[in-house]
C-alpha cells in the first residue's frame, strides 16, 4: 500500500448546502452528493491510492468493513458505483467528553498518525477533511474542502499534487 487517502465524509462528500436544505436526510446519513463520489473516484484512479475512512462514519462499520447501518450501506453502494471501496479505518481515539462536545477534530490527527505507525509501507498520504486538525505534520498533507460546498475539482487537484510529489 503506497498511497492513502484519509477520507472524512461530512463536509467532504456532502456539504452544508445539503445540510441546510435537507437536514432530515443528512441526519439519516442518506444524502451523499454523487458528484463528490465521482470527484473522489478521479483522485483514486489518478493516484491508485487506497481509501482509509477517517470519519465518525467509521463507527458504522464492523471490523471487516461490513456496514452496520443503512447510512454506511448507502455509502458503500455509491462508492461501488465508481468501482471504489474502503480499505481500512482509522482507530477511534475519542473520549466520552469529545463525543459529547462533538470536538472530534481534537483527536483526528492522532488517529491518522496512529494508523500510519501501524502501516509503515505507506509512502504518500493525503487527508480530505473540512476541519482544522490541530497538527502541523498532518496539515501539510491535508486538503480542506469548504464545508459549504464539499469536495471540489480544485481540492482534487491539490490532493493529486500531494500524492504524486
Amino acid at each position: 500500500m503506497a498511497s492513502v487517502i484519509f477520507l472524512d465524509i461530512d463536509g467532504v462528500l456532502n456539504s452544508n448546502f445539503w445540510n441546510d436544505n435537507h437536514q432530515r436526510e443528512i441526519s439519516n446519513g442518506i444524502l451523499i452528493d454523487e458528484e463528490k463520489i465521482r470527484l473522489l473516484a478521479s483522485l483514486v484512479k489518478t493516484t491508485n491510492a487506497k481509501i482509509i475512512l477517517h470519519s465518525g462514519w467509521r463507527t458504522w462499520f464492523d471490523s471487516k468493513l461490513k456496514p452496520l447501518r443503512i447510512e454506511a450501506k448507502k455509502l458503500i453502494e455509491l462508492l461501488e458505483m465508481e468501482d471504489l471501496h474502503i480499505d481500512g479505518l482509522t482507530p477511534d481515539l475519542t473520549t466520552e467528553e469529545i463525543r459529547k462536545t462533538k470536538k472530534f477534530s481534537l483527536v483526528k490527527a492522532d488517529e491518522i498518525l496512529s494508523w500510519l505507525k501501524l502501516h509503515n509501507d505507506v509512502t504518500k498520504w493525503v487527508v480530505l477533511d473540512d476541519l482544522d486538525l490541530h497538527n502541523n505534520q498532518v496539515e501539510q498533507h491535508q486538503v480542506k474542502p469548504d464545508p459549504k460546498i464539499g469536495l471540489s475539482v480544485e481540492d482534487i487537484e491539490k490532493a493529486i499534487k500531494i500524492l504524486l510529489k
